[in-house]
Parts: C-alpha cells; structure tokens; sequence
C-alpha cells in the first residue's frame, strides 16, 4: 500500500504529469473525417474524464528500461484508443448495459447504439492506423509489427474478446475461480500486458525484461479488476460508472467477500512488485503504480 497521505499525493501528481501528456498527444492524433455524428461520439468517449492508466504504464516500462518515453507515446495512445472502444461495446445493450461511464452518460445513451458501434470501430481503425503509419522518433515498422502483433492478440479471441464472451455466458450462472480468473485476465489483464509489452518494445527490451514487465502487468491487471469490483459494492459517487451493475455476475467480491478481495488483490500487488526484481532501484516507478492500484477510489 501507499504508505501515508503525502506519499499518496506525490504518486498522483506524478501520474497526472504523464497523464496531461497522453492527454495531449491523444488530441493530436484524433483526426477529422467526414462523419460529424461518429467524430461527436469519439469525442465525448475518448475525452471523459479518465485516468489513461495503459499508456501511462507503456511510458513507465520504457523509461525504467531507458527508453524514450516521447517515443512511445502514440503507441500508447493507440492502446488507449483501443481501450475506450472496448468500454463503449462492453457498455452497450447487448453487454452490460451500463448508463454511466468515467462520470458521464455512456456513448450509446448520448449518441444511440447505432452510432456507438461505428465510433467504437472507428477508434480501433485509428488505432492501427497510427501503428501502420509510424511517427517521427518512433520504432521502425517491424517493431511496430510486433507491436502491432500483441495488440491484436490482446483484443482477438484469445484475448479480450474470450474474456467478454465466457463474461457474458456466465451471467446469472455460479463459476469457479480458475473461470473467474480467464475472464478477467482477458478483458482486464491482456490490455495492460499489451501496453507493457509495447513499452518494452519500445526500449528495445532484451526477452527476460520483457518477459519481467509482462508478467508485473499481468499481475496489475488483475489487481485492478479486484479493486474495480470493490469500487462496485463500496464505492460512492466518486467512482464515476454505474455501481452495482455486477449483481448478477460472479465477481471477486462475490467469491471471496470484501477482506478476501483485498487481500487477494494485495496479493497480486506483491507479485507484480516481485517480477520487478530483475531491475532492482530502477524499477521503482512501477512498483508505486502498483501500489496506487489498490488504494485508488474510482
């Protein structure tokens, strides 16, 4: 855990810093078309109020491996870009239907489902475009390829996608923890893998570093889908999304009740910070991510 309060806000601030600068970068790279209701929608989804907590851990990994962080920056907002489409389909009808997202009315309640679905793809497009085309500082193509690679695996029917399918058919039906476990390793987990897969890459990371922020990431994952599903059951108006909404699904909260959740997602706090032992002093930054991800509210 954090350790106290003014520990606690130096970590935010130094989030918040990497935060703007995904922010910034992001509007940079959303470029117009000639869909104005679509381009509405991506703007109201990709530019709520979010913490870009995926691309703050791709230029975190690249600069405890010395890489050029500025360097990974449009990776990592492809990454987030991939990330708000899958939060507008997980929120439609046909999923979760979820009312409210990052504090705002979702993409489909705003614009309709209809025009949801288009920007959803529409930023996955965008996504893969920024990582076909390339940009100035930035890897060469067949970095980008390998990138590109674990991102698409990431989101594909080994990934993301299996998590949201066997999440959906599970729904109003008991699962044991190993299901529990697939699901959410998958569409939690195998974003944040990918993001710091894609820092590592970056740096131009020797296999075992890879190797180490890929398993530290998996590890996180997991540990923010526990805190997700704590936010679910304790949370207040400050966690920004509809609460509750998981009531019908197996959670860790439901499997484990609320000291179980903790101390498991403490748990996978711990293991994540083991994997960073190779990088002894340098790995410091991720380890305090890791630590934030139990403690934060929303």
């Amino acid at each position: 855990m954090v350790e106290n309060a003014s520990e606690f806000a130096r970590l935010e601030r130094t989030l918040e810093q990497r935060r703007q600068r995904v922010e910034a970068a992001l509007r940079g790279l959303v470029v117009p078309g000639r869909a104005e209701a679509v381009e509405a929608a991506i703007q109201t989804s990709l530019f709520a109020p979010a913490k870009r907590l995926r691309p703050v851990l791709a230029l975190l990994v690249a600069e405890v491996l010395k890489g050029d962080s500025e360097a990974v920056l449009p990776a990592g907002c492809a990454i987030e870009m991939v990330h708000t489409a899958s939060l507008i389909l997980d929120d439609l009808p046909a999923m979760d239907d979820a009312k409210t997202r990052r504090g705002r009315p979702t993409c489909h309640v705003q614009h309709g489902e209809a025009t949801a679905i288009l920007a959803a793809f529409a930023l996955q497009n965008r996504a893969f475009e920024i990582l076909a085309c390339g940009w100035e500082g930035g890897p060469d193509a067949a970095a980008r390829a390998r990138v590109a690679h674990e991102l698409c695996r990431a989101i594909g029917t080994d990934g993301m996608i299996a998590g949201q399918s066997l999440d959906l058919r599970m729904t109003d039906r008991e699962i044991d923890f190993g299901a529990l476990e697939f699901i959410h390793s998958r569409k939690t987990g195998a974003l944040f893998m990918a993001a710091a897969a894609l820092g590592a890459l970056s740096a131009r990371a020797r296999p075992a570093e890879l190797a180490a922020v890929v398993a530290y990431a998996k590890n996180l994952g997991l540990a923010f889908q526990i805190v997700d599903d704590l936010i679910d059951v304790t949370g207040g108006t400050e966690a920004g999304k509809d609460l509750g909404k998981d009531v019908k699904k197996t959670t860790f909260v439901s499997f484990s009740g609320l000291e179980g959740a903790r101390a498991l997602a403490a748990e996978l706090v711990a293991a994540s910070q083991a994997a960073l032992e190779p990088f002894g002093p340098r790995g410091a930054p991720l380890a305090e991510l890791a630590r934030y991800v139990v403690t934060r509210k929303r």
